[in-house]
């Protein structure tokens, strides 16, 4: 694993994992030093888990398909006071997030979230922008926040996290932790990443029905009046 001239706070670091064989060891060679990654395997098929455990990732088990069930089974697996996302599929690069680390660690923000900047053709297929743009948009009309995008790097406290007490288990569960966040007064920032062509097929924006029933899936959480804590969704895989 890298190490980083900047010396960042140690973090544990969460990587949802469906079938990312062929991904995992350029994800894994590229968490920062010190840090512990933790691979929530969602029900892969193709040695995932074992791959993972190989290279040195903890590994967690998570049955219950889905996104936010995968993320979630990796926050409570933390122990570290800083707990980082990203995608375990080689489109973002998690050597970026020691920086991001320092930022929050500094007390710039609550939660930091990567701004994905598409590389290269493929990286961001049209109906996956489509679908962010317009999440950002509701987003705005409820929170307030001017952000640009929902993508999965981010950096935050876990205790603070805990406390936000995030109950979506299926792909809302990124704008979920966004919402409450702003319902509870954080200070939510966002700073560009470079945005890969990804390995393999996305299981949730990889076509415009996956993307949509995401779409829908978000706007549920969205019209939450401040304060509500749902009963956790359950069903669609990560």
């Amino acid at each position: 694993m890298t190490s980083s001239a900047s010396s960042p706070p140690r973090a544990d670091l969460v990587l949802p994992c469906l079938d990312e064989a062929q991904a995992l060891p350029w994800v894994l060679a590229r968490v920062p030093a010190g840090w512990r990654p933790i691979v929530v395997d969602n029900g892969s098929t193709d040695g995932s888990a074992e791959i993972a455990r190989s290279l040195g990732a903890t590994v967690v088990h998570e049955s219950r398909r889905g996104f936010g069930a995968a993320c979630h089974a990796g926050l409570l697996a933390s122990r570290a006071d800083l707990v980082c996302f990203c995608d375990c599929d080689g489109s973002m690069d998690p050597g970026l997030l020691a920086a991001m680390a320092v930022r929050v660690a500094a007390g710039e923000a609550d939660l930091l979230l990567g701004r994905r900047r598409p590389q290269g053709r493929g990286a961001w297929p049209v109906h996956a922008r489509a679908g962010n743009l317009a999440l950002a948009r509701m987003l705005r009309r409820r929170t307030g926040l001017r952000l640009h995008d929902l993508g999965p790097m981010r950096v935050a406290r876990r205790e603070a996290l805990l406390g936000l007490q995030l109950t979506d288990r299926r792909s809302g569960y990124p704008l979920q932790m966004v919402v409450r966040a702003a319902d509870a007064g954080w200070r939510v920032a966002e700073t560009d990443v470079p945005y890969l062509p990804r390995s393999g097929k996305s299981k949730v924006t990889g076509t415009w029905r996956g993307t949509w029933q995401a779409v829908r899936d978000m706007r549920k959480v969205l019209a939450e009046p401040p304060g509500t804590r749902s009963a956790p969704t359950e069903g669609v895989s990560a």
